[in-house]
């Protein structure tokens, strides 16, 4: 181990006694009391050292015997602690590729904050190259997301579209100008290509369609052009994707609004036939409402504000990421809405439902998914409970979330 005190944390000193590692409330953490050797020592801690080197470096420091193990294993306790070196084989195979890796540091220093053990970062970073994402729909919101995918270091995204590029496809990150007239798909692959830190060679393999629910994709993503099925998707369309057990997430702009989620994990999420249910129930005319839209007279250019749909774009990427690092981001079982003017995102809570075949309402009572993925509570770090007490209690001592 080459112990790292994490470089994405900015650290200063509150007082004589207490360093005080990041900046947001989000990840500001203090560390105290602390003398001021150890505090110099800190600086010692870049990745360029193995334990071994820095308990010399501490023994000419006068720190004690033990000082050194002691403060690397708080830290790494608090989850300020990197390892240079960690991260294992696909890690070490990804810090080989220094082009690669310079363009994903950025990401990388991103992660290290959400990664409690050292080494997890690069480890989850390196695992994205292994991921193969799909995304269906290659419009101002599904190309952008594509590319944004790829530029984040996953390692295949694959974009299924028909037709030819329109000139309203045209946005920044995604289907550029001089692509009008050329097949959407291919287009999109083409910028795909382009974002990604290594240029992942053309595949020469068939392509799976969409009523394909192919297991080896990680991750479907729904970004339809059509805005009728952004607004009310349909679940046949997803029961490829549902038999398969294929994990699947909705995005896409519909009118004045832009719609992220739900993300749907077959049998454990609610899913589209939830949504559809769910409306139903509120509302009897919902189903009649839907077969109308779907079977009217499709206007020429659809609204799909550019910001909102690069916004819109840019989170459904977001928490595509959070999924495939490991996570379960908050778009399950919810769709996240933005509407301009007001541009106010909040989430519409969608309930699995008794009716729906996709069984995610026989899931245990009481259950919540959390962010590891496991059904528990959730670790009670914000709230003054008893159980906020018994986790500040397995923090090590001197270190507490600071309040900034």
């Amino acid at each position: 181990m080459h112990p790292m005190v994490k470089p994405a944390l900015r650290r200063g000193w509150r007082d004589l006694n207490t360093v005080q590692f990041g900046m947001t409330p989000a990840h500001a953490m203090t560390l105290g009391p602390m003398d001021l050797a150890t505090g110099s020592f800190l600086d010692l801690l870049n990745g360029t050292r193995g334990l071994e080197l820095l308990r010399e470096e501490g023994r000419r420091m006068d720190l004690p015997d033990g000082h050194v193990d002691g403060l690397v294993r708080g830290l790494a306790r608090a989850g300020l602690l990197d390892d240079a070196r960690g991260g294992g084989p696909a890690a070490d195979a990804l810090r080989r590729k220094k082009e690669v890796l310079d363009r994903l540091r950025p990401d990388l220093a991103s992660l290290s904050l959400t990664a409690s053990a050292p080494g997890d970062a690069i480890g989850q970073l390196a695992a994205r190259r292994s991921q193969r994402v799909q995304v269906r729909g290659a419009g101002r919101v599904g190309a952008v997301l594509a590319s944004l995918l790829a530029g984040a270091g996953v390692g295949e995204v694959d974009v299924l579209d028909g037709g030819r590029v329109e000139p309203w496809d045209v946005a920044p990150g995604g289907l550029p100008a001089e692509s009008v007239g050329d097949r959407r798909d291919e287009s999109a692959r083409r910028a795909v290509r382009r974002a990604a830190p290594d240029r992942p060679p053309r595949r020469a393999t068939a392509r799976s369609s969409p009523d394909d629910g192919d297991p080896g994709f990680s991750l479907v993503v729904l970004a339809p052009r059509d805005d009728v099925a952004v607004h009310a998707p349909d679940p046949a369309a997803a029961e490829p994707l549902m038999s398969s057990g294929t994990p699947h997430l909705y995005a896409g702009v519909v009118e004045g609004t832009g719609v992220v989620g739900p993300l749907v994990l077959p049998g454990e999420t609610s899913c589209a036939g939830c949504l559809h249910e769910g409306r139903a129930d509120r509302d009897p005319a919902w189903p009649r409402m839907v077969v109308q839209w779907r079977s009217g007279r499709q206007r020429q250019v659809r609204p799909c504000d550019l910001t909102l749909a690069t916004t819109v774009a840019a989170l459904a990427a977001a928490h595509a990421l959070a999924f495939l690092d490991g996570r379960v981001p908050s778009s399950a079982e919810a769709r996240w809405e933005v509407s301009v003017p007001g541009l106010n995102w909040h989430a519409r809570p969608i309930q699995a439902h008794p009716a729906c075949p996709c069984a995610a309402a026989e899931r245990g009572k009481g259950e919540h998914l959390s962010e590891d993925g496991e059904s528990h509570e959730t670790m009670a770090v914000q709230r003054p409970s008893e159980q906020c007490r018994e986790a500040e209690a397995e923090r090590p001592a001197g270190t507490w979330r600071a309040h900034v």
